[in-house]
């Protein structure tokens, strides 16, 4: 069974990849913007309230989701 800690961590962990893969992606020059273009800052927003979601889930602790 999945707690709400852990799956705290998973959304920490997937928003968090989702920032660093959109970084990456910018590094090795997909799209057509120079910088953040306005896809990939509506994907950080996204990945920003992933990892929101999951840090107030953090202090539930081993409840079951």
């Amino acid at each position: 069974m999945v707690t709400k800690r852990q799956l705290g961590l998973l959304f920490i962990v997937l928003g968090v990849g989702a920032a660093v893969g959109l970084f990456a992606l910018d590094i090795v020059g997909a799209g057509q913007f120079q910088g953040i273009g306005p896809a990939q800052r509506r994907a950080l927003l996204v990945a920003g309230t992933a990892v929101l979601l999951g840090l107030s889930l953090l202090p539930l602790g081993n409840k079951p989701a």
